[in-house]
């Protein structure tokens, strides 16, 4: 892995990463095959670690310690540092600086209308409820055709404030299997980019499309 510090700018922002094949010496020497950019969104600092808004970021550290290159294809994997509902503001330029189309750009983040630990990849779509990918769709200057990866964290208990309840941590069964839909994530990344997303989202969404069946929805 090639660790990549960007303009003083953008390293402010973002931790960021660069996995490319150890026969290749350079980043420059990877131009004919055009990199992905993955983004986890979440909130920096001890704070906010393990919590369900942190999801996004525990997928970028997963895939960061995954073995191996991924096939050769360069992957730019960067963690926002502006805080979540700020997370256009280091996304924005950073796809910029590195000249990217949108279809090359994947978003990981937590959502709230899966179940707890399932995954959908999608290629374009709204914000919802999510102010961080609100904020990084209008750093795209309102372009909604980018990746995402969303990861279940289930619904708030009862008349629970949805702020609350994306800042507090899993219980334990809930780790569990956001832990699992992790690993389930780093796979379907890995998919995403010696596949592509249209053939990786036929494989992974047909398979969690019916996860939630397996096991009781969880609210924690």
């Amino acid at each position: 892995m090639l660790s990549s510090r960007l303009t003083p700018f953008l390293a402010e922002r973002c931790i960021s990463s660069l996995r490319k094949s150890s026969s290749t010496s350079s980043f420059s020497s990877l131009s004919q095959i055009q990199p992905w950019l993955f983004i986890g969104l979440g909130n920096p600092g001890e704070k906010y670690q393990s919590t369900r808004h942190n999801v996004g970021f525990d997928m970028i550290d997963a895939f960061a310690q995954s073995q191996g290159v991924v096939d050769g294809v360069p992957v730019l994997l960067a963690k926002p540092q502006t805080y979540m509902n700020l997370s256009g503001e280091s996304v924005g330029p950073l796809a910029a600086y590195y000249k990217l189309p949108l279809n090359r750009v994947l978003v990981a983040y937590d959502d709230m209308d899966l179940p707890c630990g399932v995954l959908r990849l999608q290629p374009k779509g709204g914000f919802g409820r999510h102010s961080g990918l609100k904020s990084v769709i209008y750093h795209f200057r309102k372009n909604r055709e980018f990746c995402r990866l969303r990861i279940g964290i289930g619904r708030p208990p009862g008349q629970m404030d949805p702020k609350a309840f994306v800042l507090q941590k899993f219980n334990r069964t809930g780790r569990e299997r956001i832990d699992s839909a992790v690993k389930e994530g780093v796979e379907i990344l890995k998919m995403v980019a010696t596949k592509g997303l249209t053939e990786a989202a036929r494989l992974s969404n047909a398979d969690q499309k019916y996860k939630h069946l397996r096991s009781d929805d969880l609210q924690d």
